[in-house]
């Protein structure tokens, strides 16, 4: 059924990821797919707020994000699944929809947000990605 499944990560709050891992995961064990564990260093935007931190801050916030992402797969993903890391490092919902594209996935899972009053039903990078995708997206809550 999936050959690829894309599985994107906030690292920021990975307890919170918990159920969208396991879910790619299973997902991953019953069509035995590729599991593509993505997660996403945010830039800054503004080249003047980048003014405010270290020349190498970014460099440094994308080492600490690759071992973040192995330790996380290590705990939550088994040996017997085949995968691979993918930090990438940009606007959210626009990295998820490139390295869709990138790794051929035929599913995306992610998790949503809780929603606040200003998201309604999805989170915005959860909206984004089901909106624009040319792939099903999981939506994991």
């Amino acid at each position: 059924m999936y050959k690829n499944i894309l599985v994107s990560v906030d690292l920021g709050k990975a307890e919170a990821e918990t159920k969208a891992i396991n879910t790619a995961v299973e997902l991953a064990r019953m069509t035995g797919a590729n599991l593509h564990v993505l997660t996403v260093v945010p830039d800054f935007g503004f080249s003047l707020v980048g003014g405010f931190f270290p020349k190498d801050h970014e460099k440094q916030a994308l080492e600490r994000a690759n071992v973040a992402l192995h330790e996380f797969t290590k705990q939550h993903v088994p040996k017997e699944v085949r995968h691979r890391h993918i930090v990438a490092h940009g606007s959210i919902y626009r990295e998820i929809l490139h390295y869709g594209d990138v790794c051929k996935a035929d599913l995306i899972v992610m998790s949503a947000a809780t929603p606040g009053p200003e998201d309604y039903l999805l989170g915005p990078n959860a909206a984004r990605v089901a909106r624009h995708a040319k792939v099903s997206v999981y939506v994991v809550r």
